[in-house]
């Protein structure tokens, strides 16, 4: 296996154009090897499945297990590459298929390793985080929300009429001229009166009615409807009321304590304390991470990197299968988001590619601040760290290493967090 480093095609010192030569008995092996896994899916006449000899299959089928034992060799080929020329890419290499024949192949590898970082200044930088405070407002706001949360839904009598903010429970079945529709049927459905959950139009049709009345509602389907059947199309609804219920309103009694479930509180004052806690607790981490990226953006005022184009749409990449997860836990997929918005992958990628491209200026200039600190961690730290936080998610320690990627991960993490302490420390 022999390699050389085009160094034409190398402009930049983080890009690496290796070639390397596979031949001899390591390239025989894998062509050997590759054929007969070809030739025993292959029926030649006058020959026993899997026992046709090389030339008759070459005359027949031509040498397509040549590409077969590339792939075979490649890995090894592109391992040789970074151990002899001591690279650690950052990105996933782009190899190509220079030459192939009977007696050897040929790779060329293009590979990224990390850029040059320079920083001028991360010391005294003049940032500072903000005094967070609680005001009354926000207390009284707060107790507002967890009276309302804490409503509770009583009948109203056989006279009482459907209001808005009631709870309507209906019957209702859909008909698109005069036959029923898919998804257009419910019983016993509980539905709350200006909450918007149905089509524009429906919930206040209700107004008014009693329990036991029935009605047909008219309604017509937004133009963007996602069932194209629907699209734009007038329907009516047989509804029929069942029950009307409204909201009662809590007062800070000892029913709303007990229901609260909160230990120690148990009276107006205790709780306002446990409120304003947990509203500071949530305003200090708020505050945290903005002073975080205050500080972070101010470092990188004072950088200096050519970061590779590569980098960043791998970042976009990631930052593409984070957004399709999160879509896919509130049930929507990537191609039901284009459709609504009328936008594409590109136009998302596009979207992306600023936070992308941050992501990436953040993470090489605390690697290199980690690097000037000399801020190590220990793999017996990481370990105590991953045993630690195993735990804290109630999984296996094995399980978790695989998730998070390894314990070199692990340790990755911390080195990372301790130079952002490092780095908040510096510019108290």
């Amino acid at each position: 296996m022999e390699k050389k480093e085009n160094k034409k095609e190398t402009n930049k010192k983080n890009y690496h154009n290796i070639e390397i030569k596979v031949e001899g008995k390591e390239w025989t092996d894998a062509v050997d090897k590759a054929f007969k896994d070809r030739v025993k899916k292959v029926e030649v006449d006058g020959f026993r499945k899997g026992k046709c000899p090389k030339n008759i299959y070459d005359k027949k089928f031509g040498q397509n297990y040549l590409l077969d034992a590339a792939d075979l060799v490649i890995q090894d080929a592109y391992t040789k590459a970074l151990k002899d020329n001591d690279l650690v890419p950052v990105v996933q290499p782009e190899p190509n298929l220079k030459s192939l024949d009977e007696n050897s192949v040929t790779f060329t590898f293009k590979i990224i390793t990390k850029p040059e970082v320079k920083i001028k200044k991360y010391r005294d930088l003049g940032v500072k985080p903000n005094e967070v405070k609680v005001t009354k407002e926000e207390i009284d706001h707060e107790i507002d929300y967890l009276l309302e949360r804490y409503e509770e839904l009583v009948n109203k009598d056989e006279n009482g009429k459907v209001e808005n903010g009631d709870v309507a429970v209906i019957d209702f079945e859909g008909f698109k001229d005069g036959e029923p529709f898919d998804g257009g049927k419910g019983e016993n459905y509980s539905l709350e009166i200006g909450s918007g959950t149905f089509i524009p139009g429906f919930e206040e049709q209700l107004i008014g009615m009693k329990s036991g009345d029935e009605k047909d509602i008219k309604v017509t389907f937004p133009d963007d409807y996602m069932e194209e059947s629907l699209k734009g199309q007038e329907v009516t609804f047989k509804v029929k009321v069942h029950e009307i219920k409204t909201k009662e309103k809590r007062e800070l009694d000892e029913d709303f304590f007990f229901d609260l479930g909160i230990e120690g509180v148990n009276d107006e004052m205790s709780l306002r304390k446990e409120v304003e806690a947990n509203i500071k607790a949530n305003k200090d981490m708020e505050e945290e991470n903005k002073y975080i990226d205050k500080l972070l953006e101010e470092v990188s005022k004072n950088v200096e990197v050519d970061i590779p184009e590569e980098m960043v749409n791998e970042e976009v990449d990631r930052l593409l299968r984070r957004t399709e997860q999160q879509m896919a836990m509130q049930g929507i997929s990537l191609d039901l988001y284009y459709q609504v918005t009328k936008s594409t992958e590109k136009d998302l990628r596009d979207q992306l590619e600023k936070e992308a491209y941050q992501n990436v200026l953040y993470r090489l200039m605390l690697e290199e601040i980690m690097n000037m600190e000399h801020i190590e961690v220990s793999e017996d730290e990481a370990m105590e760290e991953a045993k630690r936080l195993a735990e804290r998610y109630n999984m296996e320690l094995d399980d978790f290493l695989n998730q998070f990627g390894g314990i070199e991960m692990v340790q990755y993490d911390q080195e990372m967090r301790k130079t952002i302490e490092l780095l908040k420390e510096l510019n108290k």
